[in-house]
């Protein structure tokens, strides 16, 4: 399968994402591909084969490849800002996390990235069930121990 042909089936995965969620405000349960597609295209990085442990993509920076598991996040306006990025195991081996941020088309709107060390100490800090038992940060503060990697332009 070509990478062509992948992302015209994501364009048509993200419109029927987008009118799944508006008619029954249900998630389809795509997000977190179409986040990966979005890396890749945005980013440069390389995905890995379904099911590598630990981390779904490869990214030269510098000469030096590194593996980031990435995450992905609808935000609309009226959202809470209670809303957590997916569960992040922290045995697993990565050098960093990319929380990609999607409106509600699924159009990737930001890249947020934090190193592995970050998101350990955000994951282990004491105080909250969500982070230490499962593994979730809210989104809030994933952009807080994150870098802002990528914005989309809003035409002026």
């Amino acid at each position: 399968m070509t990478d062509e042909r992948v992302l015209g089936i994501l364009r048509q995965a993200k419109q029927l994402a987008a009118e799944f969620y508006s008619l029954t405000g249900k998630p389809l349960g795509v997000t977190g591909e179409i986040a990966e597609y979005e890396a890749a295209r945005i980013l440069g990085i390389a995905l890995t084969p379904a099911r590598q442990a630990g981390y779904d993509g490869i990214e030269v920076r510098d000469g030096v490849a590194r593996r980031v598991q990435i995450k992905g996040r609808v935000v609309q306006p009226t959202s809470s800002r209670s809303q957590r990025v997916g569960r992040i195991d922290i045995a697993k081996d990565r050098d960093s996390v990319l929380l990609v941020l999607m409106d509600d088309y699924f159009d990737a709107t930001a890249i947020y990235e934090a190193e592995r060390a970050a998101v350990i100490a955000a994951l282990i800090a004491p105080g909250s069930r969500a982070r230490n038992e499962l593994g979730a940060l809210a989104v809030s503060k994933f952009k807080a121990i994150g870098v802002e990697r990528w914005r989309r332009q809003v035409p002026a």
